[in-house]
């Protein structure tokens, strides 16, 4: 026994040495004690030195706040315009409207002026100033005033409503103004450290800071939405002030912000008025590049029903008669995949990236037709108002559903349609929704009802539809036959 001792005397040591060691490990890796359960998140480092110290902006608003000009605008109203301005209590009334009409023609001539306040940054030495449309928009002053105090008058050089930028300059001798340095808005990332500068609520030259919250933002504001959105704050009277990154360059035109919302506003490109402000300054209007189709999104089921790999595109909805995309072969059911070797990801990159061409253009297209990829070339028109109203007054919408005189919004019958209504056949027309405005909202027509005839003739589809439609009076009362929850129901409706 005693030849064993020396054995177990070197064990014990060994068990001791180890458990040493053992607690020694534990505690240089933060491993825990027995018993202690291990987390399932990460837990932080305590102590790390990973926080950011944020610079001082006092450079870049000495820098800047110098461009930037507070804008001023008054519009005379004539006394004719006065009584609009007051409404009687609850809604209409017409005594009380009758009551302020007499007593504001009775007035001698006046001159009242309707004020507003905006922001805007000059970006020549001779006082160019850029601004947004809507900040200057039926003025017949214009007033700028500069971080100094300085005040000066100015005209409108130029104005784009669907883009909402405007070109003004100061009516100066001077040519010593100091300038903004604009920048590339399409090198600026979510995230990235932005400041606005503006007149807020009267108070000049604010500045304040954030962040870039997102890009490409549509809004709803018009047809080339591109918006930049940013958490600095954007209140009423920033408008056309400049959005500046950290290196002291404007990348956008502060515009507009939601309204029931907080540190959500959203600016310009800067890109985007540099695409126009030459033919502005020289022109005093911009001229774009017009296509003529309607078009729509090309969602996953619609990619998988043509043979698409992945959803992309815009798909052709409508093709205007005598417009380019109607001359160069462009139909109904064609998905416009590339424009002049830009891929194009959706209806709103369509829009934009034609508008960005001129009239008389040539452009080469690939479309996706009958599963197969297919070059076809084309020739821009203009784009006006004026086409662009007629077209919204066309029976046509941008979804390729069509709208008639009642204001009933139709389409054909489709295989889904017919299963779905469980209906006998793919005859007539399918009421897919009633303008509130049109005739038809007073009737008892309802949405999903398939018109099968008109004043007794068969109707196979919406052009037979609108034909025989197209015979009734104005006036004069209509009286169709409609399938409604698989059964027959007549309904008279009053034309307009």
């Amino acid at each position: 026994m005693q030849k064993h001792a020396p054995s177990i005397g070197i064990l014990v040591l060994v068990a001791v040495c180890s458990a040493l060691v053992g607690m020694l490990v534990a505690t240089s890796f933060h491993l825990p004690s027995e018993g202690e359960a291990l987390p399932f998140w990460r837990e932080g480092r305590q102590g790390g030195n990973y926080h950011v110290l944020m610079p001082s902006l006092k450079m870049l608003s000495k820098t800047a706040s110098p461009t930037v000009v507070n804008i001023r605008t008054t519009k005379k109203m004539n006394s004719g315009d006065m009584p609009r301005r007051f409404e009687a209590p609850g809604g209409q009334n017409d005594w009380f409207d009758d009551f302020f009409r007499k007593y504001f023609e009775q007035l001698p001539d006046q001159d009242p002026r309707q004020k507003s306040l905006g922001s805007g940054f000059i970006i020549s030495r001779d006082g160019y100033i850029l601004t947004n449309n809507h900040v200057i928009s039926g003025a017949d002053e214009i007033f700028v005033s500069l971080s100094d105090e300085e005040e000066y008058k100015a005209k409108i050089v130029g104005m784009d409503k669907n883009t909402d930028i405007a070109l003004i300059k100061i009516e100066t001798k001077r040519n010593n103004f100091p300038i903004a340095v604009l920048g590339n808005s399409d090198s600026l990332e979510t995230g990235d450290w932005v400041i606005a500068i503006g007149n807020p609520f009267g108070f000049g030259h604010t500045l304040t800071q954030g962040i870039v919250s997102a890009k490409a933002r549509v809004i709803g504001a018009g047809p080339y939405d591109n918006f930049i959105q940013t958490d600095a704050a954007i209140n009423p009277g920033n408008s056309g002030g400049p959005l500046i990154n950290m290196d002291g360059e404007v990348v956008g035109i502060n515009t507009a912000i939601v309204a029931s919302g907080q540190g959500i506003g959203f600016a310009i490109p800067i890109n985007m008025a540099k695409q126009i402000l030459q033919e502005m300054k020289e022109t005093g209007s911009v001229s774009r590049g017009w296509l003529g189709v309607g078009i729509q999104d090309v969602s996953p089921e619609i990619a998988r029903a043509i043979g698409l790999d992945k959803p992309g595109g815009a798909m052709v909805t409508s093709v205007y008669p005598g417009d380019p995309a109607y001359r160069a072969g462009l139909r109904k059911g064609d998905v416009i995949l590339k424009i002049n070797d830009k891929d194009i990801e959706d209806p709103r990159a369509l829009t934009r990236l034609v508008g960005s061409l001129k009239p008389e253009d040539k452009v080469s297209m690939v479309i996706w037709r009958e599963s197969k990829m297919i070059p076809i070339r084309a020739t821009l028109g203009k784009r006006s108002d004026e086409r662009v109203a007629s077209i919204e007054k066309s029976p046509y919408d941008i979804q390729g559903k069509i709208k008639d005189r009642l204001g009933l919004i139709l389409q054909d019958i489709t295989p889904d349609a017919q299963r779905q209504l469980n209906l006998e056949d793919a005859y007539g027309a399918i009421v897919m929704d009633i303008d509130p405005s049109g005739s038809a909202a007073n009737s008892k027509i309802q949405r999903m009802d398939v018109i099968k005839e008109v004043r007794g003739l068969n109707v196979k589809n919406v052009r037979e539809y609108l034909s025989a439609i197209s015979q009734v009076g104005k006036g004069q009362t209509v009286l169709m036959l409609v399938i409604r929850n698989s059964k027959p129901l007549y309904i008279a409706v009053d034309t307009q």
